[in-house]
């Protein structure tokens, strides 16, 4: 039994990993920000249409 699915993997160079550190950090790390932030703010806006202001 040869164990040939280590030869097959295919393995991510330096410059790779670099580029999607900068992808995720620089890009998709802001915008997921941005999306939820302003998700729950819409969600909040939404709800105080729906059942009025909070009192208290």
């Amino acid at each position: 039994m040869s164990n040939t699915s280590e030869a097959e993997t295919p393995v991510a160079t330096k410059a790779e990993e670099r580029w999607i550190f900068v992808l995720l950090a620089v890009f998709l790390a802001p915008v997921l920000s941005v999306v939820i932030v302003g998700g729950y703010g819409f969600l909040v806006w939404m709800s105080q249409l729906v059942f009025g202001p909070p009192t208290g």
